[in-house]
């Protein structure tokens, strides 16, 4: 299968839009995942968010606290709140991670699920503007991943971003602590066990590492997701899967437990979630599934994962 990188200068710059469209295409269609390079987002962005959640996560337990939220919230997600394996009705243990989340906060979205107050640790400086400018890269970034989508569809560009107008959207900063820290994994434990996402797209800006990202093939074969440090890695949710009529996979993927290989080893991850419009009607496009209203179908799916 593979995931396979795809450079979307082509399509910015106008002379290979097609091309990249196509490459799209067959990368979702096969694996569900791509490694995107050419995209415009400041590697120095990257690296300042990344830095500046990690002065979070090092706090004592007690500073970050008053923070502690449950899943869907703004704030501090502890370990132990999450079990992603649960999604689909699986008794999976809790997620080896911690989670910074912030994410939509218009009122105008209409749901107070969905679009709440972002809370910003007031013990790390500049954060806010750090996470506001990589939000916003990130909204209108997945935006034009959209239209990709629909080019490669044969279809208006606007196909899909006619409902993204105040979409929903989070972005998960998660923290996987070494293996010194949190002991060896239990019995079925990951740092992210297995799992679909559930939205439209997800764009993920991820480190490298012996307990890091897998994919499962069309096979049920775990590979190792590649990774270029330049490249952010996209995959979709099973929103676009349905809205597609299946043309694309939503593919099952894990984030492996810390190895006894690397007992050190610490990773953060930048995770941007994005949805659509939460009263937004999805049609498939050939008809292959009912409608479903995008808020009440992702809600639905988030309270699948929460402990407790």
């Amino acid at each position: 299968m593979g995931v396979p990188l795809v450079d979307l200068s082509g399509w910015f710059d106008g002379t290979r839009r097609a091309e990249v469209a196509g490459r799209v295409d067959a990368a979702l269609r096969e694996s569900g995942f791509l490694l995107i390079t050419g995209h415009g987002v400041p590697d120095e962005l990257r690296a300042r968010t990344r830095s500046l959640t990690r002065e979070f996560f090092a706090l004592p337990t007690p500073d970050k606290q008053p923070y502690a939220v449950r899943t869907g919230g703004r704030g501090w997600l502890p370990p132990d709140v999450q079990a992603t394996g649960r999604a689909d009705g699986a008794m999976a243990p809790p997620d080896l991670k911690e989670t910074l989340a912030f994410g939509s906060d218009d009122p105008a979205g209409g749901d107070p699920f969905f679009f709440r107050p972002n809370v910003f640790p007031a013990q790390v400086p500049g954060l806010e503007a750090a996470v506001t400018d990589y939000v916003a890269r990130m909204r209108a970034l997945s935006d034009e991943l959209l239209t990709i989508f629909a080019v490669a569809l044969g279809e208006p560009g606007t196909r899909f971003t006619q409902y993204t107008g105040n979409a929903s959207y989070t972005l998960n900063v998660n923290h996987y602590p070494p293996l010194r820290q949190v002991g060896p994994a239990g019995p079925g434990q990951f740092r992210i066990g297995e799992h679909t996402d559930f939205g439209t797209v997800t764009i993920l800006d991820r480190q490298h590492g012996v307990g890091g990202l897998q994919v499962r093939t069309l096979d049920g074969v775990w590979e190792n997701a590649p990774f270029d440090p330049a490249a952010f890695t996209v995959n979709i949710g099973d929103l676009m899967a349905r809205w597609t009529s299946d043309r694309w996979r939503s593919t099952p993927h894990r984030v492996l437990p810390p190895d006894a290989s690397a007992p050190d080893e610490d990773l953060v991850s930048l995770i941007f979630f994005y949805n659509t419009d939460h009263d937004a009607r999805i049609v498939s496009l050939d008809g292959r599934h009912p409608e479903v209203v995008g808020g009440e179908y992702l809600r639905a799916k988030l309270q699948a994962i929460s402990v407790g």
